[in-house]
């Protein structure tokens, strides 16, 4: 039976790229860039409630990176260091490779140092710190929506929370769309290359994770201000290609969560500009609606015009 140590030495230390002492000591050691402030962010996922227990490691030790990931890039800062707490029922040297194997391919794509963690025996539970770098000063925050500003949202919200409701049996899928939902919520993609170039540009920003109505309640609470969103504006195609009606659609859209997609809100004179930067990028980019000075009113518009607050919650642990 391999002891922590050499579960660690086997599995989890890869030459650094830019930490100066890495995995391996008491603490890991690492300098900003001149002139760059550090991000810093945290997240855990729990078998049970983030993921099924018999997931693919692989695919787990993505997303546990990812997710992370997709928080730096929702500031418009740059990955570099992440620090892994890991908790495994058993040693079981297969799962700890693939989930490795997954860790290392997200690490690699989007330039990030493995630089230290902790491994223990317990409940299956994965949690990730990061740290990466943004000039300083130029950091976008949740703050700063303005009345009058565009809501934008990138890429097509939804798929994750298809994909799950697939693996629970609540709905069918389109045999063409399975693979495409499913991967959509087990190896997302954090828009890094977006938040980098939508730093000096969005007012306010946040990843979707818990559902678009909740998110972008935190962006109205932060700034103070209030929103309508257009629900025939929403990106709804890939859903419905999948298989699946307007309504469902809609909740998995605006409660379903596991987007980790960026929504943000900027000036109405960058319409152009968004749409030069969706080609760029290949990435969708859709308006879907307005800040207004409504303090803490959300407000969804209907196909007839009518406006009424939203009837669906996003994901909470303790509700």
């Amino acid at each position: 039976m391999p002891s922590e140590f050499d579960l660690i030495r086997r599995h989890f230390t890869r030459p650094a790229r830019h930490t100066e002492l890495a995995v391996g000591d008491d603490a890991a050691l690492f300098t900003p860039r001149p002139g760059m402030q550090l991000a810093t962010s945290t997240d855990m996922l729990v078998a049970g409630t983030h993921f099924f227990a018999d997931a693919e490691p692989e695919a787990l030790g993505w997303k546990a990176l990812a997710v992370n990931i997709s928080d730096l890039a929702a500031m418009g800062a740059e990955p570099r260091w992440a620090l892994l707490a890991l908790a495994l029922p058993a040693a079981d040297e297969a799962w700890i490779e693939a989930f490795a194997r997954g860790l290392f391919a997200c690490a690699a794509q989007f330039g990030v140092d493995l630089a230290g963690g902790d491994t223990t025996r317990g409940p299956l539970n994965l949690c990730v710190t990061i740290t990466g770098e943004v000039p300083a000063g130029s950091a976008v925050t949740r703050a700063g929506a303005r009345p009058g500003d565009d809501i934008w949202i990138t890429g097509e919200p939804g798929r994750g929370a298809l994909g799950l409701a697939f693996l629970r049996g609540e709905t069918a899928l389109d045999a063409a769309a399975v693979t495409p939902c499913i991967d959509a919520l087990h190896r997302p993609q954090p828009r890094v290359a977006a938040g980098l170039a939508l730093r000096g540009v969005a007012h306010a920003m946040l990843d979707v994770s818990d559902g678009l109505v909740g998110d972008l309640t935190h962006i109205l609470e932060a700034s103070g201000t209030g929103a309508v969103l257009d629900l025939a504006a929403l990106p709804l195609g890939a859903l419905l290609a999948a298989g699946a009606d307007v309504e469902f659609a809609l909740r998995c859209v605006l409660g379903g969560g596991d987007d980790y997609e960026l929504l943000f809100t900027a000036a109405a004179a960058q319409r152009e500009h968004f749409g030069a930067l969706a080609r760029r990028l290949d990435l969708p980019f859709t308006r879907i609606g307005t800040i207004t000075d409504h303090a803490g009113s959300l407000l969804l518009r209907h196909p007839d015009g009518s406006e009424r607050p939203p009837e669906c919650r996003s994901y909470d642990h303790f509700i």
